[in-house]
């Protein structure tokens, strides 16, 4: 495992460019699977997941090249359609896409339960029940699930909860089905557009992505396809909010900002000088920071994912904030450790209240998960002292060149 070694208290001033979307490339590159010849994928962030999925699709047989400007040909006419396992499925969340591709493409797939972070329960049970509406059988066994179809039909499939999985997954399972798929109370996070528009470059007919109605005419055949991968937002919140927590002036290029409008409002309400322009952001060093609260929700609410990342600028600012998160149930690990560090942090149930404004000291701390470790990255900029982040291999999971991409702005940071 790494460690990330931060000695805090430097100000930040340089530019910041953001890379693909972690969230969005998870789901692409099963997707290339439902592609009968090839695809190219271009602004493929360079992290673990996206090396783990690669691993996956080499186990089932796929032709991948790689090359140094982020992009990814992937050709899956050598497929063999065979079970994924239990080591390679539990390396991350999304291995779950692969269910939703397989079994659109073969009618078929076997393979373990996904892992990912823990940040609470995560069924599938959506995924799931969207391929029976389609009409396959799904059998479980423990931990592994075969899923198969003699034949995909089109049905009328209600979400009970807008997830972006589950809308992606049986996007995949309908692309290819016999008729009309309607997808209602779908997510409607970008992520969501940027795979449907992905999907419709290859042939398919779906319109309404972005919308709660996704609406999927299936296709027989969907051919090759050059698709780039949209900005990562969360990548851009969280160094907008290390912008705004120990920088003198720092600009984040590459964002689109109607997606991160609900974080932008939240930082102005902070009293964050922050000016957004058509693609970038820039933050100077701010006055004294105001309490704001937050309260997570689907887009184009607040991001769960940020939540974990502004709780560290919470304790900067002079007063009580609040975090409702209504997403996942056991999201505040990291406010655990930021008290070791120095917060006043009060949690009571699905609340959170970070009370500032606190001197923040370094000393030896625990990722528990991806954001969480984006959080505790915050928290050691500020802090007075060395921090030492341990299981810094999560936030390896989600940000490209995190450590070079501080360094390149002033803060002294090390990865062990």
């Amino acid at each position: 495992m790494h460690k990330l070694i931060i000695n805090g208290g430097k100000k930040l001033e340089g530019e910041i460019t953001v890379s693909g979307a972690k969230n969005s490339a998870v789901a692409l590159i099963p997707a290339a699977l439902l592609c009968d010849e090839s695809v190219t994928l271009a602004n493929v962030p360079n992290i673990s997941d996206v090396d783990a999925l690669e691993d996956i699709l080499r186990h089932l047989n796929a032709k991948i090249e790689r090359n140094d400007n982020g992009e990814l040909h992937i050709s899956s006419d050598t497929i063999v359609n065979k079970k994924i396992d239990k080591k390679s499925a539990k390396r991350l969340r999304a291995s779950y896409y692969f269910m939703g591709a397989l079994l659109g493409k073969y009618k078929k797939c076997e393979m373990c339960f996904p892992g990912g972070c823990s940040i609470g329960t995560r069924p599938i049970d959506l995924h799931l029940k969207g391929f029976e509406s389609l009409g396959a059988t799904i059998t479980e066994d423990g931990e592994n699930f075969k899923i198969e179809a003699d034949e995909l039909k089109g049905a009328k499939i209600y979400l009970d909860f807008a997830s972006v999985g589950a809308t992606i997954n049986i996007m995949f399972a309908a692309v290819k089905a016999t008729g009309t798929t309607i997808i209602n109370n779908a997510a409607k996070e970008p992520e969501i557009v940027n795979v449907a528009t992905y999907l419709n470059n290859m042939g398919a007919k779906i319109s309404g992505a972005g919308t709660k109605k996704i609406k999927i005419e299936g296709v027989p055949y969907l051919h090759s396809c050059f698709h780039e991968v949209i900005p990562d937002r969360i990548e851009a919140g969280t160094y907008e909010i290390i912008g705004a927590a120990c920088s003198d002036r720092l600009k984040i290029n590459g964002i689109i900002p109607e997606h991160l409008e609900a974080l932008h409002n939240k930082l102005k309400e902070m009293n964050v000088n922050i000016t957004v322009e058509d693609d970038n952001a820039v933050i100077v060093e701010s006055g004294d920071l105001k309490p704001t609260n937050v309260t997570t929700e689907v887009y184009p609410g607040f991001a769960t994912d940020l939540q974990q990342v502004i709780a560290s600028l919470m304790t900067q600012a002079n007063g009580e904030s609040e975090i409702h998160e209504t997403i996942w149930e056991n999201r505040f690990q990291n406010l655990y450790e930021l008290k070791k560090m120095g917060a006043k942090v009060k949690i009571d149930g699905e609340r959170a209240y970070i009370k500032g404004k606190t001197k923040l000291t370094g000393t030896e701390i625990y990722a528990t998960d991806l954001r969480a470790g984006a959080g505790l990255v915050v928290a050691g900029l500020l802090a007075e002292g060395t921090t030492v982040i341990d299981n810094a291999d999560l936030i390896l999971r989600g940000y490209e060149g995190i450590v070079e991409k501080l360094r390149g702005v002033g803060a002294d940071i090390t990865l062990e």
